[in-house]
């Protein structure tokens, strides 16, 4: 069995054969934009322009660009805030979240980034009780779409949804927006069939997939703005000693303070540096899941130590360590930040 593992932009193919073990983990991560404590309700608003029917959307069959692709994004541009505010007030984070229905530009250019003045601000959160808002101030999308001849009279049909955009933060009384967010993602839905008409059936229109993407990216970057919950991938080495299958039964139950009292025993019992390192490396993940992030980045570091020292900077362990130590420094970071936005909500 191999697993791929992402950790700080490092990605490493771990075999589960020599003695790796991987468990699940749920970590709490702050949002970007830090709001002040009597925020209580905030406003979602549309202040984007959609862009016209014939930009940013090509159609492609059987490699003939088609000159009648048309795709509206009006729909799509709510349909990103609706899911943004709807992730963001299942976060519980806030006493509510509002929807503004109706868009506030309806003229201009869907190029143009324009920020809400200090009176607009306060004007919403004024007639709508809200004490911030959150406005969608630009957003671009670009959808491709190409069907193309597979054989044995079958079609595939690929559409790629790009999406750029802007969003902000602001309070009322200030001239300044709070934070300004870059959004970016892309999405792509994929379908084969015997001929075109079924083909058309299974996927998208291409006003569905614009939607279908802005909803999708909506309740991805919710998370900017909110604390939220991510999963991630943790792992524990074993080997055939009675010692480690003991702690490594206690780790698989999550009884992680008696697999770390097992685990430091042999540690302190071993003269073996590779040994060392990978218990290291247990007792740091042992800490994590007790929420003692300081103990388990110093024990991370210890495993990175001895790994460096047996196996050189090349190995896959060693390179895995260092990614570890350095997701655990983040994790201290983060938890600060986060204990700050949470506070006394």
């Amino acid at each position: 069995m191999k697993k791929e593992i992402y950790l700080g932009g490092l990605s490493l193919l771990l075999t589960a054969c020599g003695g790796i073990n991987y468990v699940g983990i749920e970590t709490c991560n702050p949002g970007e934009v830090t709001f002040p404590q009597d925020v209580r309700k905030v406003l979602m608003v549309n202040n984007a322009i959609a862009q016209p029917e014939k930009s940013g959307y090509t159609y492609s069959l059987l490699g003939v660009v088609q000159d009648t692709a048309r795709a509206k994004a009006d729909s799509a541009l709510f349909d990103l805030c609706a899911s943004c505010g709807t992730a963001i007030l299942d976060a519980s984070y806030f006493e509510d979240v509002l929807l503004f229905h109706d868009p506030l530009r309806d003229a201009g250019s869907s190029l143009v980034d324009q920020k809400l003045t200090r009176r607009q601000v306060d004007a919403l959160c004024r007639s709508n009780d809200a004490d911030a808002v959150i406005s969608l101030d630009k957003m671009l999308f670009a959808m491709e779409r190409k069907d193309v001849n597979i054989g044995a009279g079958y079609l595939t049909g690929t559409i790629t949804v790009k999406m750029q955009g802007v969003m902000r933060a602001y309070l009322p009384d200030r001239d300044n927006s709070l934070a300004t967010i870059l959004i970016e993602d892309s999405v792509e839905f994929q379908q084969a069939a015997e001929d075109l008409r079924m083909l058309n059936y299974y996927l998208p229109t291409a006003d569905e997939a614009l939607r279908m993407a802005a909803s999708a990216l909506g309740s991805k970057v919710s998370g900017y703005f909110v604390p939220h919950w991510t999963e991630e991938t943790r792992w524990y080495y074993s080997n055939a000693d009675s010692r480690w299958k003991e702690a490594s039964a206690f780790a698989s139950s999550s009884k992680w303070d008696t697999a770390k009292a097992i685990w430091l025993r042999e540690f302190e019992s071993t003269s073996s540096k590779h040994q060392q390192a990978k218990l290291a490396s247990n007792i740091a993940l042992c800490y994590e899941m007790q929420s003692q992030l300081d103990k388990a980045y110093e024990w991370a570091k210890k495993s990175y130590d001895f790994f460096m020292e047996s196996y050189g900077e090349k190995s896959r362990n060693t390179e895995l360590l260092k990614a570890y130590s350095e997701v655990l420094k983040a994790r201290i970071l983060a938890d600060k930040k986060l204990n700050t936005q949470i506070g006394s909500r």
